[in-house]
């Protein structure tokens, strides 16, 4: 489903609009993904100054290269992909990219359905948003953006067995952190 209003012009006549230097077209565009864009690239930094950052650099690469979108396939995913890019290219300049703390030993209990049913949407991103930059984005890559082992080591510059090791490590702290706070809660 396109997220272009009722009536509105198709994907393709504003991108073909943008491509004719039309400022309105260009500011439609935006205003129809930026919000899903942000949230995109608030998965992936550490606060919303940097997501804005990403934002930017992000729109500034898709106007700039818009002429290379052939019109096959899902628009909304090509520019996904390049946000992604410029959000984990952002993550290589920044000093904590290394972080890599300790693991506590896990519970090896799989958290019940119904602690997930009850917990809202912004607990959840809190959760996946305390977790250490490499779970972080090799949870977001795997589970939420529905990338291959493979993709996401040549993405991140890992091994597969890593990107694996980095999920397998997210989930057992998710799982934790989803127990404890079931055991907060009771």
């Amino acid at each position: 489903m396109s997220p272009l209003k009722p009536y509105s012009i198709s994907v393709l006549e504003l991108i073909e609009a943008c491509l004719s230097d039309d400022r309105t077209a260009q500011k439609e565009l935006f205003e129809l993904y930026a919000p899903t864009m942000m949230a995109l690239a608030l998965r992936y930094c550490r606060d919303s100054h940097e997501a804005e950052d990403v934002l930017q650099e992000g729109f500034v690469k898709i106007f700039s290269n818009l002429y290379q979108y052939s019109g096959k396939g899902n628009f909304e995913g090509w520019m996904k992909k390049i946000f992604i890019n410029i959000a984990l290219k952002n993550k290589t300049k920044k000093s904590y990219t290394n972080e890599i703390p300790g693991l506590d030993p896990y519970m090896e209990t799989s958290v019940m359905p119904t602690i997930i049913d009850s917990l809202s949407e912004d607990e959840i991103t809190q959760v996946i948003d305390s977790m250490p930059e490499g779970y972080k984005r090799v949870f977001n890559l795997y589970v939420i953006e529905g990338y291959s082992h493979k993709e996401i080591g040549e993405l991140l510059k890992i091994g597969e067995s890593t990107s694996r090791s980095q999920l397998v490590k997210a989930r057992k702290m998710m799982q934790s952190k989803l127990l404890n706070s079931q055991k907060l809660a009771v």
